[in-house]
């Protein structure tokens, strides 16, 4: 099992002196760290017009990061499609991977803030049709040896090809899921998975399930399984201190930035959205008792080998992890960093 870096740039908390040009400057002073560290990925969320994630350009950022290393896979966590254009998200993301040499895994998804979605004029309501038509569009013209045309509901177009071609034919494309619609859309597309186990445990059961589902959902369409990838939450703890320290930095990141993110109004949560209604309720009542391995990893290094050995036994290939959530400082976090790949990490070799 592979380890990546992960961010989604949280940066919505009260009385936090950061700001937002100084967190992306961490960033990718982090994502560039993972390499030397021995990471195998770094991915970096799209987030808009507010606190709740700062970096809205992932692919800009992983250019910078990109030129400055030479191993590492990129990756954006994730791609808010419908809110752009699939021939642009195509020539973008393909211009990287040619920049890179190759390393581009791409990962796209719905979102879930509707706030994100007025300003560029994009239904919230009708996201999933967008999305899983924008998807097709954009894995259509990586594939292509010339030029294609596309006439369906919400794009159309006649005899494009995007240059410059990406280096890998296509790139490795993965569907974000917290729901079941999504993980048999991945399956339905022939895309890679990545879940959020917290999402999982809520939704659908656990990790296990998630592999299931996907793996019959596959079969039933005539599609080989993928590779199924997870994000976890990481803190470090070697004393009773430090553990209720991180818990309460992981409460924290729930309450002001999970909540006030996520569609958990039934007023108006559209249907494909309503599974946030129930999850967001419990998030705004979680107890430091209530962190488990189902969504966090936390603790001394052989607790979190012993959780991440359940992931592995669950059929996951590579877990990505977010190590500067809840206004974590920057030097815990290179530190976190260093600390996996020493004592951690050895264990999956």
């Amino acid at each position: 099992m592979q380890f990546g870096y992960f961010t989604l740039s949280d940066n919505h908390y009260q009385d936090n002196q950061r700001t937002a040009n100084q967190f992306i400057a961490d960033i990718i002073n982090e994502a560039v760290y993972a390499e030397q560290v021995g990471l195998n990925s770094a991915w970096i969320g799209e987030h808009h017009f507010s606190t709740l994630g700062v970096l809205s350009c992932p692919d800009l950022a992983l250019a910078v990061v990109a030129a400055r290393t030479g191993r590492i896979r990129l990756a954006p966590a994730v791609t808010v499609l419908p809110l752009h254009h699939p021939i642009r998200v195509a020539e973008q993301w393909a211009s990287l991977d040619l920049l890179s040499g190759g390393r581009v895994d791409f990962a796209a998804g719905r979102g879930y803030d509707r706030r994100e979605y007025r300003p560029f004029g994009v239904s919230f309501e009708d996201n999933q049709a967008i999305f899983e038509e924008g998807m097709e569009v954009v894995r259509r013209l990586w594939s292509a040896d010339g030029p294609i045309s596309h006439h369906g509901r919400h794009y159309g177009f006649d005899e494009v090809a995007i240059t410059p071609r990406p280096v890998q034919r296509p790139i490795p494309s993965f569907v974000a899921s917290f729901s079941q619609p999504s993980i048999e859309l991945a399956a339905r597309l022939g895309c890679n998975l990545i879940v959020a186990p917290f999402a999982a445990a809520m939704t659908y059961g656990g990790l296990r399930q998630v592999n299931d589902l996907y793996g019959e959902t596959c079969l039933r369409h005539g599609r080989q399984p993928g590779r199924l990838m997870c994000s976890y939450f990481i803190h470090f703890a070697d004393n009773n201190v430090e553990e209720e320290a991180a818990r309460a930095r992981q409460i924290r990141y729930y309450r002001e930035c999970a909540v006030a993110a996520f569609p958990g109004d039934p007023r108006s949560a559209p249907p494909s959205y309503r599974y946030f209604v129930g999850m967001v309720e419990r998030l705004r009542q979680v107890r430091p008792q209530d962190l488990t391995d189902n969504s966090v990893l936390l603790g001394r290094p052989l607790q979190i080998i012993e959780a991440l050995k359940k992931v592995e036994a669950a059929g996951f290939s590579e877990v990505i992890l977010y190590f500067n959530v809840g206004l974590k400082p920057h030097s815990q976090v290179r530190n976190e960093m260093a600390r996996f790949m020493a004592e951690v990490a050895p264990a999956f070799a």
